[in-house]
């Protein structure tokens, strides 16, 4: 294991841009909107400002949980090419103000949510807070090639948020949207660990591909594409929505699946301008903006 390079210390006060750039807003994006797609696909109504202020609080938990994430894992971001650009790594803020600001928005969004909208949305924002920042970032990353399996939790309660700040309770159709993130996540993000692996394995990172091989990768890759066509089918297999989410889902599940098999037999032409593994990792991110867009046009016209 390469050690981690010391974070260069901050001489000048950060913008705001860095502090911006701390939450994610790439992530971010993806986070906003299946919430948004939760909160626009529940039974019932809500008040639009209640509802702003519900998609407002994700994003704020999203974002709080980001800048801990970074403040954590500073000295390692400063090591791996992909994130030596950061805000911390190049010394644009102390890492102290970091942290202050994760547990400022984590905190504030936690608190809102609970008052502006219910507690139970709260409290499950505050799961999904404390999954992504200690469980995932602290716990399983650094000990678990199923880091990025089981840590899948923290990036699937958007829209279970987003639904529960609508209903104020818990049902089959908001454990679904959960388990479609939750089995979306590994090929999504192993696509991506497949050809950056060398960053991971300098900074002593266990990703799938650093432990386990890339052949182990690739097989699993498909095997996961292959329980996502099985999962996103569900919620319309059980009449929680209509024909067009589910026709939409069993089109965009088999295209993952198709992408997904030449990453798992290495089937790319020598003239390729792209690798299977980067065509997957960007249809996959399309896949679920698709798919939730999907079951939002679903319940409005079909409603």
């Amino acid at each position: 294991m390469t050690q981690a390079a010391p974070v260069t210390v901050a001489t000048m006060p950060a913008e705001w841009r860095d502090f911006f750039a701390l939450t994610k807003p790439r992530v971010m994006s993806l986070v906003v909107f299946t919430g948004l797609c939760g909160l626009l696909a529940a039974p019932g109504y809500i008040h639009p400002v209640i509802g702003f202020t519900a998609i407002l609080c994700i994003a704020l938990g999203a974002g709080g949980a980001a800048a801990l994430n970074q403040w954590w894992e500073a000295d390692i971001d400063a090591v791996m090419k992909r994130t030596a650009q950061r805000p911390l790594p190049m010394g644009r803020m102390r890492r102290e103000d970091a942290r202050d600001f994760g547990l400022l928005l984590s905190g504030a969004s936690v608190v809102v949510m609970g008052l502006a909208v219910n507690v139970l949305a709260a409290l499950i924002l505050a799961l999904s807070i404390f999954y992504y920042a200690v469980i995932y970032t602290i716990w399983l990353k650094p000990r678990t090639p199923q880091n990025i399996v089981i840590g899948g939790g923290a990036g699937a309660f958007p829209p279970l948020i987003g639904w529960v700040a609508v209903t104020n309770d818990i049902t089959a159709m908001p454990l679904l949207l959960f388990a479609i993130i939750f089995v979306w996540t590994p090929p999504h993000f192993w696509a991506l660990a497949l050809f950056v692996q060398t960053d991971y394995a300098r900074v002593g990172i266990p990703m799938m591909p650093v432990v386990a091989g890339e052949k182990s990768t690739r097989l699993q890759i498909l095997g996961y594409s292959v329980l996502l066509l099985g999962v996103a089918a569900l919620p319309w297999l059980i009449g929680g929505t209509g024909a067009i989410y589910g026709v939409a889902a069993l089109a965009l599940s088999t295209a993952f699946l198709a992408l997904s098999l030449p990453v798992a037999f290495r089937m790319a032409a020598p003239d390729d301008a792209m690798k299977p593994e980067k065509r997957l990792f960007g249809f996959s991110v399309l896949y679920l903006f698709a798919l939730f867009a999907a079951l939002v046009a679903d319940r409005m016209i079909l409603a």
